[in-house]
């Protein structure tokens, strides 16, 4: 990542002799405008435009007069007065938009929101200390067609690819207008144009994540992992919390030290360290260390001295090494010394744990920028047999370069699970795709199964899914510690998650190489629809997966959670129960504890591991279960991308790198074609077995399957959600054209509403009398599925009863 000043090219108006102002057609609806006192302008790269070099300039006209000035592309037309930077003489009509203009910095604009350096002291979206709601930063889309990025105080890269300052002066302006109108996905890539896109994140960061603070030793840690393996939950980090290193030592003690910045390990728990991650290397995991850098190097450090020396620091009388963000000979001795001597024990990556402001001894220059920026350099360097990562805060408009992203400590309340989904979806209006939340909730709050599974349910169909919590022996995430039901549950989603990992994967190249985020807001894919935009905690999972979490507690009395959620028009299907729904509509979901409201619209296509109790890591699985919804009329697509195995090149590289497998179903000959794969150059691939999982249908009559025209053994399994067909005993080349024939005839599977309205009633603690007069309705044939639900109405029981039973009655029209 090799950042450099920008070279004089097309696009420029203004910004000539004796002109305050310049601007730049960056796009056919990105523009950049700069205003200068002294009309001299800022080429060199900024924090947030590191590459805008690199911007594809669009076809676009300019009417200039001696008055006015006027900037015409495909999306908008700005009109200027040629004087101060103001809402009455610089103005922009996004084309389609015509009813609302942009005016420069017009109080009041629309903005559909963006994301925050972290969610330290927040409950939810209101902060503990005052009050005061969360000031979530803007995003580049707008309902209204246009954003304003204000980029005139960011940290800048000098020459050398060091950081610097801005100009001095007052009033300077430097600043992007986004006008993509609704079209919010070519906002975000035009973003990434000049931002540069996020990386490809190692296949492993998408597994489940241990963390905890807490004072283990090698044994326990290690019983800890091996106990999560004998449970047959899967794991892919191991994230060791400050007491990997001296925190209450009697050395830190009489230096006057709080410990929290450390690079010795603690020998009395760590005896030794390299062994140590050696062995969680063997049970292949990666490791990530806390660092909290801001206390600098200490006497006590065993790399104190040669830090000393490498920055002409006086160590006589044992005074502290001051952490400096900009001075460049720390930096080396800090990347290369210090950290340098831990990567050699074997940490993987490092968790960069910044809470200390803004501010270093450059005006304008962000040490957790500096951090971050620094940290994803050297892990380039060091990674092993890996794609770059670090484990750091949000530093502002594109930190998306340097995934992934903590969002800082959480308060274990219902409160801070609902702002969750809603903080993840919006950040994406950022282009930040990528954090990594304390799942499960970190401090404070109370004991809570329902709370942990719930929120462990959301981690699960979120970016990154990482358990934590605080250095409290009562607060634990293990799924053992649970009752026996919370237990069962997450262990399963443990198991999905990374049961997910071929989808995410594929996922992943989509973000790096097609600037598609993971997690999006539905108002992305409808932004037509106002009701897109009032369901604030639904979003897409990728393209194939629409996600509801359940955010609140359960009502107690029917054992079950609710969540409001709106379906675009179309067909989908629940991946968990295989419940079919008709869309163009809101509608309550209710669920029991052991499952969420995540639904695939007709012809989505997940490939998923195969495998009930998936290894750690993380790694290509074998077998790949294909799961797939074929509503009437639907047919689906989906490239399973896979990164090249063979390491010889980097997966970020190109994404001609990546093997490929075609699937493809068409509905008119109820087809579902497998490969044959492509692949990268010099990968050979795998052989693997499959199995095929049709969401929402009866058993078909008669499924056969082929690879290359030869006849497969098969099992075809009914299941709760559908039906399940293994390929039997077959470990098949990448690079055979498998073929699995189920028939023109298809028929949707029955939705089973009555069967689950009547456990429903069942189990649910309210009166008897109430029971039999629900039933009585429900089970009168001679009513209609509409016709019941009016006589329910008319009943007096709890209203989220009434939403249960309109949810699964309104199921009987869709047979």
């Amino acid at each position: 990542m090799q950042i450099r000043a920008e070279s004089p090219r097309a696009g420029v108006v203004g910004g000539g002799k004796d002109q305050h102002y310049r601007f730049t057609v960056l796009g056919d609806g990105l523009l950049r405008m700069e205003w200068a006192p002294d009309c001299v302008f800022e080429d060199r790269p900024s924090a947030f435009a590191a590459y805008r070099d690199k911007a594809k300039i669009p076809k676009y006209k300019v009417e200039d007069s001696d008055d006015k000035l006027e900037i015409i592309t495909s999306r908008f037309q700005l009109t200027y007065n040629k004087r101060e930077f103001a809402a009455y003489g610089l103005y922009a009509l996004v084309f389609g938009f015509t009813r609302s203009l942009w005016r420069f910095k017009e109080e009041g604009q629309p903005n559909l929101g963006g994301t925050y350096r972290t969610l330290d002291n927040y409950d939810g979206r209101i902060n503990r200390e005052d009050g005061k709601p969360i000031p979530l930063e803007e995003g580049v889309v707008s309902p209204k067609g246009y954003a304003l990025l204000d980029d005139s105080s960011s940290m800048l890269f000098s020459e050398d690819g060091f950081v610097a300052s801005r100009k001095p002066g007052k009033d300077r302006i430097d600043c992007y207008l986004f006008a993509y109108g609704h079209d919010y996905r070519e906002a975000i890539k035009a973003l990434y144009s000049i931002s540069g896109p996020p990386p490809v994140l190692p296949r492993w960061t998408l597994g489940n994540w241990w963390s905890r603070y807490y004072e283990y030793t090698t044994d326990t840690y290690l019983a800890l992992m091996d106990r999560f393996r004998a449970e047959g939950i899967p794991l892919s980090v191991a994230v060791i919390d400050m007491d990997w290193h001296l925190v209450d030592d009697p050395k830190v003690v009489e230096a006057g030290q709080t410990g929290w910045t450390g690079y010795t390990w603690n020998k009395k728990l760590f005896p030794d360290p390299p062994k140590f991650l050696e062995e969680l290397h063997k049970r292949n995991l990666k490791v990530t260390l806390n660092d909290h850098p801001a206390d600098g190097i200490h006497s006590y450090e065993d790399v104190y001295e040669e830090v000393a020396k490498a920055v002409g620091h006086d160590s006589s009388n044992g005074d502290p090494i001051p952490f400096d963000a900009v001075n460049k000979a720390y930096l080396k001795a800090y990347f290369e010394i210090v950290l340098g001597s831990l990567e050699k024990d074997g940490c993987d990556f490092w968790w960069i744990d910044w809470q200390q402001g803004p501010f270093s001894l450059l005006k304008d220059v962000d040490p957790l920028w500096v951090l971050n920026h620094f940290h994803f350099l050297r892990n380039q360097q060091v990674a092993r047999d890996s794609e770059p990562i670090i484990f750091s805060r949000y530093a502002g408009p594109g930190s998306h370069r340097y995934p992934v992203g903590f969002s800082g400590d959480t308060y274990t309340t219902w409160a801070s699970l609902d702002f969750q989904p809603q903080f993840t979806s919006m950040a994406s209006n950022i282009g930040y795709g990528w954090w990594s939340h304390d799942i499960g909730g970190h401090m404070l709050g109370v004991k809570d199964d329902e709370l942990i599974v719930r929120w462990i349910q959301f981690g699960v169909f979120s970016p990154i899914m990482r358990l934590h919590s605080t250095k409290n022996r009562w607060v634990t995430k293990e799924p053992w510690r649970m009752s026996a039901q919370p237990r069962s549950i997450v262990t399963t989603f443990l198991q999905l998650r990374h049961r997910l990992i071929p989808y995410l994967q594929t996922m992943n190249h989509r973000a790096a190489f097609d600037g598609e985020p993971l997690v999006q807001p539905m108002y992305w894919s409808y932004p037509k629809h106002d009701e897109a935009y009032k369901v604030p905690n639904q979003y897409f999972f990728g393209p194939n997966m629409i996600v509801m979490p359940i955010t609140t507690p359960q009502d107690k009395s029917l054992g079950m959670g609710k969540v409001k959620g709106w379906l675009p028009p179309g067909k989908y299907v629940d991946f968990f129960t295989g419940m079919t729904y008709t869309g163009g509509r809101q509608m309550w979901f209710n669920r029991e504890l052991d499952h969420v409201p995540t639904l695939l619209p007709a012809g989505s296509i997940v490939p998923l591991d195969g495998s009930a109790e998936p290894l750690n890591g993380g790694e290509r699985p074998d077998p790949v279960q294909i799961c797939i919804y074929l509503a009437p009329g639907a047919d689906g697509t989906f490239n399973l991308l896979e990164e090249p195995d063979n390491k010889t090149k980097s997966a970020s590289e190109d994404p001609a790198n990546w093997d490929r497998i075609p699937i493809k179903y068409t509905h008119a000959k109820g087809s579902l074609q497998i490969g044959p794969a492509k692949l990268a150059s010099k990968s050979k691939g795998s052989s693997r077995s499959w199995s095929v999982r049709v969401l929402g249908i009866a058993k078909p009559s008669n499924v056969r399957a082929t690879a290359d025209g030869i006849s497969l053994e098969i099992e075809v399994v009914q299941e709760i959600n559908g039906v399940l067909i293994n390929l039997i005993n077959e470990y098949l080349s990448p690079k055979a054209a498998i073929s699995v024939e189920l028939g023109s005839g298809l028929k949707l599977q029955q939705n089973r509403p009555m069967e689950l309205v009547e456990e429903i009633i069942q189990n649910a603690q309210i009166e008897y009398d109430v029971k039999d007069k629900v039933w009585a309705v429900l089970s009168d044939e001679k009513l209609t599925p509409s016709a019941r639900l009016v006589r329910l109405q008319t009943l007096e029981m709890s209203e989220n009863l009434k939403l249960v039973l309109t949810e699964y009655l309104s199921a009987l029209t869709e047979e």
